[in-house]
């Protein structure tokens, strides 16, 4: 198949111009390795117009839709690849009421789908950070009355985060997970996921890696207020920005795809050309959801 590459607007545009055009797509991609019934298992199939398939044996038809994160949108699959393409490509970050009044859709319908796209962003987890790796904790939600430092407050959303570094410091990968707390039971899923265990890790003097050290290649230092850590430091504020002006709030129980989002985009800096499509072929490779399984 011809896999769409860029970002320019106007080629996407002529790109995906019609319901068919998009359903063309995702059939390519969804049966690019062959048509397999799913009620009978039958391998035959009959193409269809709107490049459905229908099964040889039993008749089954299905959509190239069906069963994938598209099945049966509500609003058309060109709205739903133009929303995809730009939650893929644009640096700022898409609110649900702006995606809502772009597309002449309903707030709560274009959140949902949303989630969806936030879904199919989250890694993996097959390619861990290698190199050196810097690790920190942050918290979204505002100050806490009584509480500094690394707070234990309820109202505070806890993340912990980790960046790979190129040789000239700079980021080339990063992830971030919600946590309870700062304990070392909490903080270790991000080094079990996301981080090689030959990787240079580099954290602050907080007691809770320590128990951590023992699987990992963990190096402690001072923070000297974030001067040693300037690369972490800086992917946090943006972070924090990010979510602060464009969702202005977000749950406890959503800020994980929200994290999905942002490292999507990040760690997929150098291959943008193709951003759009890696994102469709993931969404066609997962199983349907129902928002009323998310929310």
């Amino acid at each position: 198949m011809d896999i769409f590459k860029g970002q320019q607007v106007i080629e996407f545009s002529k790109s995906f111009q019609s319901e068919l055009d998009c359903k063309k797509y995702l059939a390519e991609l969804k049966w690019k390795d062959g048509f397999t019934c799913r009620k009978c298992g039958h391998y035959g199939s009959q193409i269809r117009k709107d490049f459905a398939r229908t099964c040889n044996k039993c008749s089954d038809t299905e959509s190239a839709g069906a069963d994938t994160l598209f099945h049966k949108v509500k609003f058309g699959l060109v709205k739903a690849f133009h929303i995809c393409f730009e939650m893929s490509t644009s640096t700022k970050g898409l609110s649900a009421m702006y995606v809502a009044k772009r597309y002449s859709i309903n707030r709560k319908t274009a959140m949902s789908f949303m989630h969806k796209v936030r879904m199919a962003m989250k890694s993996s987890e097959n390619h861990p950070m290698q190199g050196e790796v810097h690790v920190d904790e942050f918290v979204v939600g505002g100050q806490e009355a009584g509480h500094t430092g690394r707070s234990y407050g309820g109202k505070k959303k806890k993340i912990v985060c980790a960046v790979e570094l190129t040789e000239a410091g700079k980021v080339k990968r990063f992830y971030a997970l919600k946590i309870k707390d700062f304990s070392a039971k909490s903080l270790r899923p991000i080094f079990d996921h996301h981080i090689d265990k030959e990787a240079q890790v580099v954290t602050d003097e907080w007691k809770g890696y320590r128990p951590i050290g023992k699987d990992y290649n963990i190096k402690q230092i001072p923070s000297e207020l974030g001067l040693n850590f300037k690369a972490i430091h800086t992917i946090i504020h943006q972070v924090k920005s990010w979510l602060r002006t464009i969702y202005s709030w977000v749950s406890k129980r959503h800020i994980e795809r929200y994290l999905s989002e942002y490292s999507y985009r990040i760690n997929r800096s150098q291959n943008k050309e193709t951003i759009f499509h890696n994102l469709i072929t993931r969404m066609v490779n997962a199983d349907k959801m129902y928002i009323s399984n998310m929310i």
